[in-house]
């Protein structure tokens, strides 16, 4: 059943927000965007490059939220988290950066206190709070490379309390929910949102995704060989494996009769989810199953292969990866893969992990707001087993305003959505 149905309610986005390595607003998320020749660069992870070489990360500046710093040590319940103005000290970096970038997107949005209070919260993170419980090892008083309990004072505190603490500090009161299927989180959250407004269970719905950075997995994915030491760098023939960023992206969303009266950035046409469960990391060679949640986002929007103006992949810069996506637009785009633009997101501010399917969101928001894609990273070493079209000599019109996007992670969970920009 179609998004057009006159029985499937209409899912629009009237707000965006983000905090990203590229700037503390949507504003100059977009300004990063570009400037591709000039985009930002990952750096050492301090206390655990050191220990890790070919670790570094795309970190949140310091005081883009008003407070913390890159990837400082964590006090009790990540007191030093960039929480912003007039927010609890205590909230966790995740959380910190989830309600600066929902506070942007509601006030994008307009949202009275009334709309505020009845809006429903979800947001997709991998790790949550993960990086508090390595206070005790960042501040020296483990030392021995151990993960300390995160509490100064020694109290339990939930690593997936993202949701709960937007929601708390915002005042909703609406349905609460955290999502963590790792790298396909906040795609996975984007359907659940889209689901509650679908079925009459919320109007307006803080959709997003929020991730702070933590050693362990940074550290894991180098004991895998999947760290560049570099950059990231995807579909080139040289890429070494990804580069984690940090931040946080939320857009609201809302049912029509909420957002009659506001100007839009489009609508989510079509969402999909399927998992294909081949092995805990390594994505199945087939890609059966890539194709399949494609194919069903494609179907739910309404739309074919021609309609697509842009692709937002997935995109990792890991080898399996981008070969295995590459074939996987070539079966579901068919004869218009070739001619139909890639953009390339994690170039700019890494791989976001659970948030990178909301950051994908609002990336597809604001090319459909500005009619046109912004120029990839330049690409130094073109892989000829991916050659996807990377647009790299200046803004792309966005010809048809539908954009795809994928996202995927470990365990085989898959995520695609269909953003329409027929904005108004």
């Amino acid at each position: 059943m179609s998004p057009s149905s006159p029985t499937t309610p209409d899912v629009f986005v009237t707000g965006i927000g983000a905090i990203s390595c590229l700037g503390g607003s949507a504003s100059e998320f977009w300004t990063g965007l570009k400037a591709a020749a000039a985009t930002a660069r990952p750096t050492p992870v301090p206390g655990l490059t050191e220990r890790v070489p070919d670790v570094l990360a795309y970190q949140v500046a310091d005081g883009a939220t008003g407070t913390a710093g890159p990837a400082g040590p964590a006090g009790p319940a990540g007191a030093t988290g960039p929480a912003g103005a007039g927010t609890r000290a205590d909230l966790g970096r995740a959380a910190g950066f989830a309600l600066a970038a929902a506070r942007e997107a509601v006030a994008d949005a307009g949202l009275g206190p009334r709309e505020l209070a009845g809006a429903a919260v979800v947001i997709g993170t991998a790790v949550g709070e993960s990086g508090g419980r390595e206070s005790g090892d960042r501040d020296g008083s483990t030392g021995d490379g151990s993960i300390g309990d995160g509490g100064g004072d020694g109290g339990w505190e939930p690593m997936f309390s993202v949701a709960a603490s937007v929601g708390g500090e915002l005042g909703t009161f609406g349905t609460n929910i955290s999502v963590s299927n790792a790298c396909a989180a906040s795609g996975y959250a984007l359907s659940v949102a889209v689901d509650l407004i679908r079925r009459g269970e919320a109007d307006t719905v803080l959709l997003g995704g929020a991730e702070g950075i933590s050693w362990v997995p940074l550290a894991s994915f180098s004991r895998l060989g999947a760290a560049d030491p570099e950059t990231c760098r995807p579909f080139d023939a040289e890429r070494r494996g990804t580069v984690f960023g940090e931040g946080a992206a939320v857009l609201v969303l809302q049912s029509a009769r909420a957002a009659a009266g506001r100007r839009t950035y489009g609508r989510v046409l079509g969402t999909a989810w399927s998992c294909d469960a081949h092995h805990p990391t390594a994505p199945d060679p087939g890609g059966e199953q890539l194709v399949r949640v494609a194919r069903a986002a494609l179907d739910e929007a309404a739309r074919g292969p021609g309609d697509i103006g842009c692709v937002i992949p997935h995109g990792t810069g890991t080898r399996q990866n981008d070969v295995i996506e590459h074939q996987v637009l070539h079966e579901v785009l068919g004869e218009h893969a070739a001619r139909t633009p890639l953009f390339s997101l994690k170039a700019f501010i890494g791989h976001t992990a659970g948030a990178a399917a909301a950051f994908a969101a609002v990336s597809a928001a604001l090319m459909a707001r500005h009619g046109e894609i912004p120029a990839n990273v330049p690409l130094a070493h073109p892989d000829p087993e991916c050659p996807v079209l990377l647009p790299q000599d200046g803004p792309t019109a966005l010809e048809r305003p539908n954009v795809l996007v994928n996202a995927y992670a470990f365990g085989g969970s898959n995520f695609t959505m269909v953003f329409g920009g027929e904005a108004r």
